[in-house]
């Protein structure tokens, strides 16, 4: 244990905080220059298992050329090190602050610094958006350590690299739906950013647009479009109307829009953002098949879906091609399609669509991922089309549950989710059980989109079919009137949600006549 580290410097001096400093002092003069450069850049770890690895890539870029290991085991033989198991290290809180304090003396000092910082980016840089179990399980070790350079460390990054450490974090934690963990790292970053080169710079962009990407991952959608507005200005002043980076912030932008189901102001940015992404990057790249993919779910969201389909396909097509049939990105492209059939009524063309969707997602991200609960959700809508009560209902429950536990009580997909159970318990005639639900949802919707959004509609509409079938007639008329409002204003008269509803209104009054 590191605390026997230290009892053994205590014993190898007199008693008492002087003795531990005066036994290190004579096993630091001891050591050989070689060791005492490897003991002062482990110094700049944190407090924290170490993986060799790590180490010889700091060491590298530090320039330094000897014997790593062999300067390791005399480190550990001097207890200065604790050796872990598999190749893993990790050093004494007390003697890491004395080995800071030989640092700040070494003539390569600044050299030991920098090459910390730059293993750390490159590990920064290696984390994908979507990371996998076996690609967090490969980076968990050094997140504490790249931490490190993003805080402490912060002023040896470049300016090429300030962002780098604190973008790796917020992947690492957003990734696996960690948003509360991701957020701070974010906030951080876009502080670290302006305070280097204030407000204009295309690291203060990227820093506002991924806080703004946060947000909208959050349901905070009213926080996130000043964020991505601002980026989106700034990206074109400083790297002209023409930039792979200002198609991205287009395409984010009008994501947000169509998740306020604001779909005429998404439209003319996502064509924009696309139309871009193939001029700067050519039709096969990975960027215009998410632009592809994002351009379908707009179009089902409008109720277009034969324009949605040949989107979808071409987009889950050039995925697999890019990536591999194994992927996040392609299992998203598999949900997103299944939707479409589901939509469409087209159930047995959507199923094995889902199942594979949820399987692949479940393996690459882990059972308890905001994206599985996605899944199980869209699974559950099928199995509930299809009357399969039985079998929608645990999932339901399921993803219900995992969304409040990842996203937290009061989120859009939260809602989404208590209004789906609420339709099942419809359904099964079980209105007691749907009533609170729906309220609940309904009441949710309002708070966190606004009272014009499509789902809001959505959620009038499905409140009013449960007063209709319980014959509360005058309960239900005002909310199938408020729906078909607001989906003709914000969805036109002729979307399927708008007809659906205007229907429902027209059947409850015929029903009502004597």
């Amino acid at each position: 244990m590191l605390g026997d580290i230290l009892a053994r410097l205590q014993k190898q001096a007199s008693a008492g905080e002087s003795g531990v400093a005066a036994a290190f002092e004579l096993n630091w003069q001891s050591l050989e220059p070689e060791a005492q450069k490897l003991a002062c850049l482990l110094s700049l770890f944190a407090l924290a298992p170490i993986p060799w690895s790590l180490v010889e890539s700091a060491a590298s870029y530090s320039d330094l050329e000897f014997d790593f290991k062999a300067n390791c085991t005399i480190l550990v033989e001097r207890y200065l090190l604790q050796e872990l198991a598999d190749d893993t290290y990790q050093i004494h809180d007390r003697i890491r602050e004395l080995l800071r304090q030989k640092l700040e003396e070494l003539a390569e000092a600044d050299e030991l610094n920098r090459g910390f910082c730059q293993a750390m980016v490159a590990v920064a840089k290696d984390i994908p958006q979507t990371p996998t179990l076996i690609e967090i399980a490969k980076v968990t070790l050094a997140i504490p350590h790249l931490g490190e350079a993003a805080t402490v460390y912060q002023a040896w990054l470049s300016n090429d690299d300030l962002i780098w450490p604190f973008v790796g974090l917020g992947r690492f934690y957003e990734g696996q739906g960690a948003y509360a963990q991701a957020l701070p790292w974010h906030e951080q970053c876009l502080s670290a950013a302006r305070e280097r080169f204030r407000d204009e710079h295309p690291s203060v962009a990227t820093s506002l647009n991924n806080l703004a990407e946060l947000y909208r991952s959050q349901g905070r959608y009213s926080e996130a479009e000043p964020l991505y507005i601002q980026a989106l200005e700034m990206k074109k002043r400083l790297l002209g109307d023409e930039h792979p980076s200002v198609a991205t912030s287009l395409n984010n932008l009008a994501g947000l829009y169509r998740s306020q189901g604001r779909y005429s102001d998404a439209e003319p940015l996502y064509i924009q953002a696309l139309e871009m992404k193939k001029r700067l990057l050519g039709d096969e790249h990975l960027s215009v098949a998410t632009s592809l993919n994002n351009l379908a779910e707009l179009y089902r969201s409008q109720g277009r879906y034969s324009d949605a389909e040949p989107l979808y396909i071409q987009a889950l097509e050039m995925t697999k091609r890019l990536l591999g049939d194994e992927h996040p990105d392609v299992a998203s492209s598999l949900n997103n399609l299944a939707g479409l059939y589901n939509y469409q009524g087209r159930y047995s063309d959507a199923k094995p669509l889902y199942i594979q969707a949820l399987e692949m997602t479940k393996r690459l991200l882990g059972d308890e991922h905001p994206d599985v609960a996605s899944s199980l959700n869209n699974l559950a809508g099928l199995y509930n089309s299809q009357g399969r009560y039985s079998d929608a209902e645990p999932l339901y429950i399921q993803a219900l549950e995992m969304k409040k536990r990842l996203l937290g009580d009061e989120h859009p997909s939260v809602a989404t989710s208590l209004n789906n159970l609420a339709e099942l318990y419809r359904s099964q005639g079980r209105y007691s059980d749907a009533e609170p639900l729906y309220i609940q949802a309904l009441e949710m919707k309002k708070r966190l989109l606004e009272d014009e959004h499509p789902s809001v509609a959505i959620s009038l509409n499905n409140l009013a079919l449960l007063y209709d079938s319980q014959g509360r007639y005058s309960d239900a008329e005002p909310k199938y009137i408020e729906a078909v409002k607001i989906a003709e204003k914000r969805l036109g008269a002729n979307h399927p949600n708008t007809i659906t509803f205007r229907e429902n209104l027209e059947a409850l009054r015929r029903n009502r006549q004597p």
